[in-house]
């Protein structure tokens, strides 16, 4: 192992330092601001995008149970199609089980027509109940 003198290490580290301390101090003193400002920038953009992120996710959560309570509202009154229709003394024209096959898919398909409406105010009651805008 070699052994430097400390006067020729010194010398070794005066030469390779870049700047003097007092210009080093300048320029980090100079940059300061800078940095700072773009330290800021980031973080509001970085603001911005979880807003935007939170607001995209509320607005497809919204969509969901719009979707769900309309869905919901469907289903209500298929069922009471149903036990309407089991209601009714007498059997249909033909009396066939493709007749009420196809009578109960009509059935179907005019419940969720109704829903779609939202004449019947159900799933706009199940919105209000869990909070949700219906706008």
């Amino acid at each position: 192992m070699t052994v430097m003198p400390a006067s020729a290490a010194f010398a070794l580290a005066r030469n390779r330092a870049a700047l003097p301390l007092n210009t080093q101090a300048a320029a980090a003193a100079a940059s300061a601001p800078s940095r700072v400002a773009a330290n800021a920038a980031a973080n509001a953009n970085a603001t911005a995008n979880a807003t935007a992120n939170a607001d995209a996710k509320g607005a497809a959560h919204n969509a969901e149970m719009r979707k769900a309570a309309q869905a919901f509202e469907a289903v209500f009154l298929r069922q009471m199609i149903s036990t309407m229709r089991s209601a009714t003394p007498g059997e249909s024209l033909l009396g066939s089980d493709a007749g009420n096959q196809f009578r109960d898919l009509m059935d179907s398909r005019l419940a969720d027509d109704m829903a779609g409406k939202q004449k019947f105010g159900i799933a706009s009651m199940l919105l209000k109940q869990f909070g949700v805008d219906e706008t």
